[in-house]
């Protein structure tokens, strides 16, 4: 600093004498103009070194201070995003906000009307299937012909029998259906017309101790709603976690408007809450949506007892499992638990309430639908009943519980899945493009410029099941690293699970993940690799190592 300044004082010195010689020989011939914008120059250079070194004075003075620079700016001169970024909304104002810049938004036809409606169905079932790591063939304590209320017990895991999976309604038992060697498929309930509940006990939350309302939690199905990562299976009831969270948006295709579905629940979703607080010495974190266009519930921004994160980005930033690498990434040997934001209510209505409410508002969604619509139904409703006299084609369309990216195809004779909100219907893609190849004609959702997708970043489209493609060689590409907004690298992870690599595979973070964070990579995937079944293989391998 003490060279530069020695050398900018000779440069004004030199610069001055050669103003005043110029001057004195040109002022005769009337050119003063020159010698006054050459000082002009000069006061502009002298005060932008003055601006410098105070400014330098300023960051020596931040860094004494233990400012961090990085992520405030203590200069007298704004900073380019400062410029030229966008302008944070009120309501983000100091709050956590997190931008994540790879992910990828498939917009597609056939988004519902944010209402409510009624919809009557008649028949429930709760699918053993749906709970990682249960015994295929759990002890059913009901039989056919039983009549249950909501919240009875139907069966439990034989490895783990204190947790108790329960009925999401009234009614009588209508069918126990097995599957291949036995299995328990599904428990099926005939509803009553009006629903009636087992009336329970809640303990005191201010003064009940965790063992108390573990045992609670256990008896009334409560704990089911609970899933823990890694594995994304019910926890262990003696599992401590280390934080819990819960993301009170989805970001995938077509998905539910959480804002519509806990209006005039804030009660209930708080409660839920406080539970959560009481089952962990961590924290429970709340990721919120940061999307300009809507702002988040107040159920949601008001909820007392949760650190709150606000997310912005494309799909899969409504993911928990991003959420929480962004927040508080998940170490080898910890524990999170992971809850939806009607799972929060059910939890919270049995304190609230004194009963199992499994209600649950499902988005009925996809261009095939004549009505695309919110329903108001229970857990595990019966799709043949939800959708019938709504669907416009002539039965050449596929179903799906859950989202286009991560659902499940079920057909109507079957039921929702327990931890899903989100019923779509595509068209089946079981016609082929002569050449698709070589003429890409046909609109459609895609991640390449080959299409002129990014001419136009708003359109809507019709989207069908066909993959154009078949499985190909695994090449190396960039395509998974553009949506993954996480530090981990997928095509290397899939490749030791497909090899059994178990120390690979935990090193390239397995556990972090459950099927829903590498959906849109499978999407993105020009090698056509079901990574969504490659992921649970090697979860469960690893499960089963112990």
């Amino acid at each position: 600093m003490k060279n530069v300044s020695q050398r900018l004082s000779i440069f004004f010195i030199l610069l001055l004498a050669h103003v005043e010689v110029f001057a004195q020989g040109n002022y005769a011939s009337g050119e003063s103009w020159l010698t006054y914008g050459l000082v002009a120059i000069i006061a502009i250079i002298v005060l932008f070194f003055i601006v410098q070194v105070g400014d330098s004075f300023l960051s020596l003075e931040a860094q004494q201070l233990g400012v961090d620079q990085d992520k405030s700016n203590v200069s007298i001169f704004p900073t380019w995003k400062e410029i030229a970024g966008r302008r944070i909304p009120d309501h983000l104002k100091d709050k956590h906000l997190i931008t994540l810049k790879e992910g990828h938004d498939i917009l597609l036809e056939g988004e519902a009307e944010l209402m409510i409606q009624e919809v009557r169905v008649k028949s429930f079932a709760v699918q053993p299937r749906d709970f990682v790591g249960m015994s295929p063939i759990p002890k059913v304590v009901v039989e056919v012909g039983d009549t249950v209320k909501a919240g009875d017990v139907l069966f439990y895991d034989k490895k783990r029998p204190d947790i108790q999976y329960v009925a999401p309604v009234s009614g009588e038992i209508a069918a126990i259906n097995r599957a291949a060697k036995r299995a328990i498929a599904e428990v099926v309930i005939l509803a009553d017309e009006t629903i009636s509940y087992r009336q329970l006990d809640p303990p005191d939350l201010a003064t009940a101790d965790r063992t108390a309302l573990l045992d609670f939690l256990l008896a009334s199905g409560g704990w089911t709603m609970i899933r823990q990562r890694p594995y994304n299976m019910v926890p262990e009831p003696g599992d401590m976690p280390r934080d819990i969270f819960v993301s009170t948006f989805d970001s995938a295709p077509l998905a539910p408007n959480m804002n519509l579905v806990v209006e005039g629940q804030g009660a209930a979703f708080q409660k839920g809450i406080d539970v959560l607080n009481k089952l962990t010495e961590g924290k429970v974190y709340l990721g919120l949506d940061a999307d300009n266009k809507s702002t988040p519930s107040s159920v949601f921004t008001n909820t007392i007892g949760a650190e709150q994160y606000y997310f912005e980005g494309k799909h899969p930033v409504g993911n928990v499992g991003v959420q929480i690498h962004n927040i508080k990434p998940l170490a080898d040997d910890e524990m999170v638990w992971t809850l939806g934001v009607q799972e929060v209510l059910t939890l919270g209505k049995l304190f609230t309430e004194g009963r199992y409410d499994a209600s649950r508002v499902v988005v009925l969604s996809g261009a095939e639908f004549i009505e695309p619509k919110y329903a108001r139904t229970y857990l595990g409703a019966n799709v043949g009943e939800l959708v019938k006299g709504n669907i416009k084609s002539d039965g050449n369309d596929r179903l799906v519980s859950g989202d286009v990216l991560s659902g499940k195809a079920i057909g109507k004779e079957n039921f929702l899945h327990f931890y899903d909100d989100q019923l779509t219907i595509l068209e089946e893609g079981n016609d082929y493009e002569l050449f698709g190849w070589l003429l890409p004609i046909t609109p459609r959702p895609s991640l390449s410029n080959t299409y002129p997708n990014f001419l136009f970043p708003d359109q809507k489209f019709v989207a069908n099941t066909n993959t154009h493609g078949e499985r190909r060689a695994f090449v190396a590409t960039n395509d998974y690293q553009q949506v993954m907004p996480m530090d981990i690298h997928v095509q290397p992870l899939m490749k030791a699970i497909l090899v059994s690599d178990f120390e690979r595979m935990e090193g390239l973070g397995i556990k972090e993940l459950v099927e829903e964070d590498v959906a849109l990579c499978e999407f993105a995937c020009v090698s056509k690799m079901p990574l969504q079944k490659i992921l649970r293989d090697g979860l469960d391998e690893i499960r089963a190592q112990g």
